[in-house]
């Protein structure tokens, strides 16, 4: 896009005309966290700044367009869309007023795709000419996928698969990395969407998968990472002791957030870059945790998500356990001359050892973690 152009120039076509048969039910509108899966659809993508959605409507097209306007959406009849997808796409495009320069393509039954993600490709195609943006997902191309003015008429003139014609110009398509395995996940069946209404109500945390692809996209090194595995093999070790024990620790964020919080360990001030980093990447709950890590803020309760990963991460050095003791003395003797820097560490110190009696009030501290301590590395919420 030129400099002329805005996100709002960009539309969206969400393709809801199918028969549903595999399902059982009619997909667009089953139950979704509250609300239709159509409605969960639309409200992702206004989330993300897309203004002009159009809804293609084919069966039960008149449910689907009562519920489309409903919510803010511009309903689209595809008579013909019994004779597959391709015609939906091409009347969704066929509607879209000459000011939109490029459009996202989104089925419905694709429905966990974050806002975060919807943004990441539609600012790739505004700093870009690309005729097609893709987000990709530990290398596999996803969706939506964003598509410019200058392949409508390819498109509108065509009798192939969308595919096929992506795939004519996929030396020409940029692909944007996405953190985001609801990209890749769509619902055929009625296990597909018991699946995703379970991964929807922890949708704000990253799984394991959706963490190392943040860490890959980074470049964190080695060693940090295998760090970050030990912390939140411990801090997930505890948090799931307290859990047990009736406190409100949710684990998988304490997870999520040890397995990140060392993301920006090689930038200055890493703990706040870091925050900023996965705040981007749209898991907010996460980034805050991580820019507390170093440091507990006043106020902090001593059993809450952060101090555990705070706790974690200073009961291991390395890969190793160590003791508070053994976590601090090498601080505090390098300080030793520097008043404010170990009244510093004497601070950060007393921290962990009030977190520390608080958890030891209530649980025993494991002696070690065990790896599959680690219960969402690449397993969970698939």
């Amino acid at each position: 896009m030129n400099a002329t152009e805005h996100p709002a120039s960009i539309a969206a076509v969400v393709l809801a005309a199918g028969w549903s048969s595999r399902m059982g039910s009619f997909k667009p509108l089953m139950p979704f966290g509250g609300r239709s899966v159509l409605a969960h659809v639309v409200a992702s993508l206004r989330a993300a700044g897309v203004g002009d959605i159009r809804v293609v409507t084919g069966h039960n097209a008149e449910a689907v367009a009562i519920e489309a306007r409903r919510v803010g959406a511009e309903p689209v009849h595809n008579a013909g869309f019994d004779s597959g997808m391709f015609s939906s796409v091409q009347t969704g495009l066929a509607v879209l007023p000459a000011a939109v320069a490029g459009t996202l393509i989104l089925p419905v039954d694709i429905p966990l795709v974050r806002p975060a993600t919807i943004a990441r490709v539609m600012a790739a195609a505004l700093a870009s000419q690309a005729p097609v943006v893709h987000p990709v997902f530990r290398g596999e191309r996803g969706h939506p996928p964003f598509i410019r003015r200058t392949l409508f008429g390819e498109i509108l003139a065509g009798h192939d698969r969308l595919r096929d014609i992506l795939d004519r110009h996929a030396r020409e398509a940029l692909d944007v990395p996405v953190f985001d395995r609801g990209s890749l996940r769509d619902m055929d069946y009625p296990e597909d969407h018991a699946r995703l209404v379970e991964a929807l109500a922890r949708h704000g945390v990253p799984d394991g998968l959706e963490c190392e692809a943040m860490l890959d996209f980074v470049g964190t090194l080695a060693p940090t990472r295998a760090h970050s595995r030990a912390v939140a093999r411990l801090a997930t070790n505890i948090a799931g002791r307290l859990r047990a024990a009736g406190m409100g620790i949710d684990v998988e964020l304490v997870e999520a957030a040890a397995l990140l919080h060392d993301i920006a360990k090689t930038e200055p001030d890493h703990a706040r870059v870091g925050a900023r980093l996965v705040t981007e990447f749209g898991f907010g709950a996460v980034a805050d945790i991580i820019g507390r890590h170093m440091q507990l803020p006043d106020g902090e309760p001593p059993l809450s998500e952060a101090s555990v990963v705070y706790l974690a991460d200073k009961l291991t050095a390395g890969e190793g356990r160590v003791t508070l003791a053994e976590r601090f003395a090498p601080a505090l003797a390098r300080f030793a001359d520097n008043p404010a820097a170990f009244a510093g560490a004497r601070r950060r110190l007393a921290m962990a050892e009030t977190v520390l009696a608080a958890v030891e009030a209530i649980t025993t501290l494991p002696e070690t973690a065990a790896p599959s301590d680690l219960t969402r590395q690449g397993a969970r919420r698939q």
